[in-house]
């Protein structure tokens, strides 16, 4: 399988995971990329190109359900337009061991939020 393939592929379940949990498909896309030798910072960057075109056909299919709150969704928007800024600029400080270890120990949080939730 070629690495165009493999992307695609890839693309799919990542499609498939983050329109199913509404996580936005990185916590699944950064460790495949990573795997097939990305940088860090390539991989996030990497990943939210793709995250975009996931995110705004999962918008479509969730808005035909009407499971869409725009208002609470624009803002949590604007919010993360500053904190997206903010976030490109540290990782290009963090080496790439510190940064599996911080995604590895955020993924990991959420887990057990997730198993322990009521």
């Amino acid at each position: 399988m070629g690495l165009e393939m493999l992307l695609l592929f890839c693309g799919v379940l990542v499609g498939i995971g983050a329109s199913f949990t509404g996580l936005g498909g990185g916590f699944l896309m950064i460790p495949v990329l990573l795997f097939m030798g990305y940088s860090a910072q390539k991989a996030v960057g990497t990943s939210f190109m793709a995250i975009l075109v996931i995110s705004i056909s999962a918008l479509i299919a969730h808005n035909k359900f009407a499971n869409v709150d725009y208002k609470a969704g624009l803002l949590l928007g604007v919010g993360g337009i500053v904190g997206a800024q903010i976030g490109a600029r540290l990782v290009q400080h963090v080496a790439l061991g510190s940064f599996k270890r911080i995604f590895a120990a955020i993924l990991v949080g959420l887990a057990v939020y997730l198993v322990f939730q009521k």
